[in-house]
């Protein structure tokens, strides 16, 4: 039976560390997150996203547009909070509507305000290996695997989906860390071949319970990042019930790498902060 990994406890101890250092900041940190159109999946991210902020003391801002709003509305107003010297991370709630251009309003949020570490820029410095910030998602994996002490070197790991927030970037960060590492998408045949041979399983794709049993091996470490909504339920990307009974260490889709991500949010945002405030 697996030993089921809990995202709340690791992400309130990460809180704790964030609450001492905001005590020590002479102005309170800041966030804007930008919402465009209506989403009930980001609606509920949102609502997690001010209520850790809150219990910390991170001062949290949404602004929210309707799928007509002018683009260039937008961009004025994250190019406003770029100069609003009070705030110090910006994020736009993702996914947006299709019929924004998501890579000109991402780009337009300054790369030191940037908590989600979706600039060119960003992106750029962190695949180069420099200073950056780094994908909330993706460092929410690594931050349990470390807390239970999964060492990824000379491990396969292999991620499930290659998306911006979660595949590309953990891909990198795993390498960084000697691992070798597989990324399956879409186009990628007969998935369970690759699946199968993974000693570690990162699943991030938003299909629900497309992981089952027989996909995974003997003894695995699965963490489950995608989420879906099904017949108004969050349901997680691993069939948690049956996938549990052969992984060693395993993620619920409730409780598991959601509540460290908001943690890691938390933590960009101080990082931006002491970026500016810190000579």
């Amino acid at each position: 039976m697996s030993t089921i990994i809990d995202g709340n406890a690791i992400s309130l101890s990460i809180q704790e560390k964030i609450k001492a250092e905001i005590k020590n900041c002479m102005i309170r940190p800041s966030i804007a997150v930008i919402q465009i159109g209506e989403n009930t999946f980001n609606d509920k991210y949102i609502a997690a996203e001010e209520k850790i902020c809150n219990a910390v003391g991170v001062y949290f801002r949404l602004y929210k547009f309707d799928d007509n709003t002018p683009e260039l509305t937008i961009i004025n107003k994250i190019k406003e909070l770029n100069n609003d010297e009070y705030v110090n991370g910006i994020m736009i709630q993702l996914p947006m509507p299709p019929k924004y251009n998501e890579k000109r309003l991402l780009n337009t949020i300054s790369n030191g305000k940037d908590v989600d570490g979706l600039t060119d820029i960003n992106v750029g410095r962190f695949i180069n290996g420099k200073k950056s910030i780094v994908s909330c998602s993706a460092l929410a994996v690594m931050h349990i695997l470390e807390e239970y002490d999964i060492d990824v070197a000379g491990k396969h790991v292999v991620i499930v989906g290659r998306g911006k927030l979660v595949g590309r970037p953990l891909a990198t960060l795993m390498l960084s860390h000697d691992a070798t590492v597989t990324i399956c998408h879409q186009g990628t045949v007969n998935l369970s071949d690759y699946t199968s041979k993974a000693d570690i399983l990162v699943s991030a794709t938003g299909v629900a319970n497309l992981i089952k049993k027989d996909m995974v091996k003997e003894d695995a470490v699965v963490i489950d990042v995608g989420l879906s909504i099904v017949d108004d339920k969050l349901c997680g990307d691993v069939d948690f019930n049956n996938v549990s009974k052969k992984a060693s260490f395993i993620t619920p889709a409730i409780g598991g790498v959601g509540p460290v991500t908001l943690a890691c949010l938390l933590e960009n945002i101080i990082l931006c902060y002491n970026a500016k405030n810190t000579k």
